[in-house]
């Protein structure tokens, strides 16, 4: 089982959003946002945008959360989509002006030092964008600069491991054929912010107060709704970190993974509904 150093050894400690991951994500779209869509749409309905406000949306990957966010402000108010993928803020610009999203802008920098135009905005939105910073605290302390003092931030991140086996179940079938590093606590990564002690501490130390933190819990549909055990296994594959880490590997372990991995969402297959599996994902709310 143990093979020689690979490029992708790292992939389940850090992801370069800025290149490798940002193209992936834009490959996958179709079935990225239709798996998140549940807790997407559960953030969207804590955060109840109203007209006029002025929003920051954090890592706005393929821009649903964008496009979303500017009919809720409308009239009156905007939205600035920001992420750190270039391939990603190119589609998504042409995707918001295809939705005749008028007031969806966007930006392509680095939230973690950047000072944005038109700052200070009312509010800022995350749907898993900030999960990912190398410094959690400098980040969090330089976004609090770019919003009006009182306004409020909304964040999803996922939660523990253990309750979000629509990941974590494909990572162990894959773990049972290859080699992979074991997560690091607190890293840069999906479960960065696991703790909710910890991002408590974050937000706190990075100047914000009313922190406020609460689970969204239930199912979500792999690859998208309607999703084939075979189609599931095909997404986790291209578009998760530990697929990537499968390529590394002769094809004869592939597609002993890929064998296993299809057969663990076929036990999740429902008719007309796809491949469902649990997750669980912290919704936080704060004022800067």
């Amino acid at each position: 089982m143990t093979e020689p150093e690979h490029p992708h050894a790292d992939a389940l400690k850090y992801e370069d959003w800025a290149g490798e991951m940002g193209a992936r994500w834009l490959a996958n779209l179709k079935g990225f946002e239709g798996t998140i869509a549940p807790m997407g749409e559960a953030l969207l309905a804590r955060a109840a945008f109203a007209p006029r406000e002025r929003v920051i949306d954090l890592g706005c990957g393929g821009g649903a959360t964008s496009i979303g966010i500017a009919a809720a402000v409308a009239p009156g108010g905007s939205v600035l989509g920001l992420d750190i993928s270039p391939d990603l803020i190119a589609a998504t610009t042409r995707r918001a002006q295809q939705a005749g999203a008028a007031n969806a802008k966007f930006v392509c920098a680095d939230a973690g030092t950047a000072t944005l135009p038109e700052a200070p905005y009312d509010r800022l939105v995350s749907r898993l964008g900030c999960m990912f910073f190398s410094e959690p605290v400098a980040a969090f302390t330089n976004l609090r600069g770019q919003i009006k003092p009182g306004g409020r931030i909304d964040l999803a991140v996922w939660g523990p491991p253990a309750e979000n086996p629509w990941m974590t179940a494909g990572m162990a079938v894959a773990r049972e054929h290859v080699e992979m590093p074991a997560p690091v606590p607190r890293a840069p990564g999906p479960f960065a912010f696991e703790e909710t002690g910890y991002l408590r501490e974050v937000l706190t130390a990075a100047g914000f107060g009313h922190v406020d933190i609460v689970a969204a819990t239930g199912e979500l549909p792999v690859g998208g709704v309607g999703s084939t055990a075979e189609e599931a296994r095909a997404f986790a594959t291209n578009a998760m970190a530990f697929g990537q880490v499968l390529l590394d590997y002769p094809p004869e372990v592939q597609a002993a993974a890929a064998a296993d991995l299809t057969a663990l969402y076929a036990r999740h297959y429902r008719q007309g509904e796809g491949v469902m599996m649990s997750y669980c994902a912290w919704l936080v709310s704060a004022t800067a």
